[in-house]
């Protein structure tokens, strides 16, 4: 009779064993995949409407985010475009040299490497028609990681109405602090432009109320001077002439 602790016998049942745990990993992947995707999508549509201070917990957030309408930009020309394949992602765009451009070392202050030719804008009519609310994707480097989030304009294309990021790696507890309500709360209704120039930044500290710039000021996160700078960076990199700027004037002009 054939012994069963041969060194054939063993390696054919741990093959066996790893060829049926393979097709059990593959298939809950393909199954689980549109499951991921939607909370995915789900996901993204909350963050966006929490940057703009629309969001309602206990509502549909699909019911919410029905007012949204989700529209490219061409950042060259800061005009809109339908020129994008279905499920266009400016992430990956921003990776593809086709779709993106390299940016100059001298003018890479939020450390992007490339950026997207096309980026994702969410807007927000009113009764009237006229846009309500603007929310633009941002990402930049804080001190250990790449910040992606959303900011959101009031229609004036100027006052922020909100702040947040949905992505990052930040330390928990000092730039990790990104995630503060409180932080948070500190942005609506801040300036993003003066003399036509992106002057919002953050402050080194807490911000004087009663300093002329403070309403383009926001309270620095305490202990992450590196985060902080690096959120300065990405909003002024983002609402600057290489980013937004050219949209935004587009869109109060009327010409987007």
């Amino acid at each position: 009779m054939a012994s069963n602790d041969g060194i054939g016998k063993i390696l054919g049942v741990a093959l066996a064993l790893c060829i049926v745990c393979s097709v059990i990993v593959s298939t809950a992947a393909v199954v689980l995949k549109p499951a991921q995707e939607a909370n995915k999508t789900l996901d993204r549509k909350r963050n966006i409407l929490q940057a703009a201070g629309m969001l309602e917990e206990g509502r549909s957030v699909d019911e919410q985010f029905s007012v949204v309408e989700e529209r490219f930009v061409d950042l060259s020309s800061g005009q809109f475009t339908d020129d994008v394949a279905p499920g266009y992602d400016q992430q990956a765009a921003s990776k593809d040299p086709s779709r993106s451009r390299d940016i100059p070392s001298d003018e890479d202050i939020a450390k992007l490497g490339r950026q997207a030719s096309v980026a994702q804008v969410y807007l927000v009519r009113g009764e009237s028609g006229e846009y309500e609310k603007i929310i633009l994707p941002v990402h930049g480097y804080g001190l250990w990681s790449t910040l992606y989030g959303f900011l959101a304009l009031e229609s004036d294309g100027n006052t922020v109405a909100g702040l947040g990021f949905y992505d990052h790696g930040e330390t928990p507890g000092l730039g990790g602090e990104v995630d503060n309500p409180r932080w948070k709360s500190l942005w609506p209704g801040k300036k993003v432009y003066r003399d036509g120039e992106v002057e919002l930044s953050l402050a080194k500290g807490a911000v004087d109320p009663s300093s002329p710039n403070a309403d383009w000021k926001v309270d620095g996160l305490s202990g992450a001077t590196l985060t902080s700078r690096g959120v300065t960076n990405l909003i002024d990199f983002w609402l600057g002439d290489a980013g937004f700027a050219p949209f935004l004037e587009n869109l109060r002009n009327g010409e987007a």
